[in-house]
């Protein structure tokens, strides 16, 4: 109700600006239609072919050292915005996924072999191994730690 209050408002004061707002507003919304439609058909297989057995067997509470690799490699190979992600880890979690997983996953997102050689071309190989792996190395510790304090 905010929103729409502060948009009638700058509506009033200056209708051109306004009118470019929403321009913006749908052509980001037409662009993020696509991307929930995959959330959706990716959650509808999902729940379709992977069920809670086979995520508690590999990233349950008894998935082991096996969970841990399974999580870091994808992490590291899936990506995408926070709000793809999000829903599906959500999925994970209510079908016995462990929180130091996710909360590995979420830290370990921002090592992504797309963007390893750009970051090396800005910064050089030494700053992207050294900063990739410490990403990897907390990201791991930051799930022990979360799955230590959430028990």
């Amino acid at each position: 109700m905010v929103v729409f209050v502060v948009y009638a408002f700058v509506f009033a004061v200056d209708a051109d600006f306004a009118g470019m707002v929403m321009n913006n507003f749908f052509a980001t919304f037409r662009e993020v239609i696509p991307i929930i439609a995959i959330v959706f058909v990716v959650m509808f297989f999902l729940n379709l072919f992977i069920r809670p057995e086979m995520i508690e067997k590999h990233l349950g509470q008894d998935s082991g050292f096996k969970g841990w690799v399974f999580t870091l490699l994808g992490s590291v190979l899936v990506s995408g915005p926070p709000y793809v992600l999000m829903p599906m880890l959500a999925d994970l979690r209510r079908y016995g996924m462990k929180t130091s997983l996710t909360a590995m996953f979420l830290s370990n997102r921002n090592v992504q072999p797309v963007f390893i050689p750009v970051m090396a071309y800005y910064f050089g190989w030494q700053y992207t191994l050294i900063v990739s792996f410490l990403i990897v190395t907390f990201s791991i510790l930051n799930g022990i730690l979360i799955g230590k304090i959430m028990k």
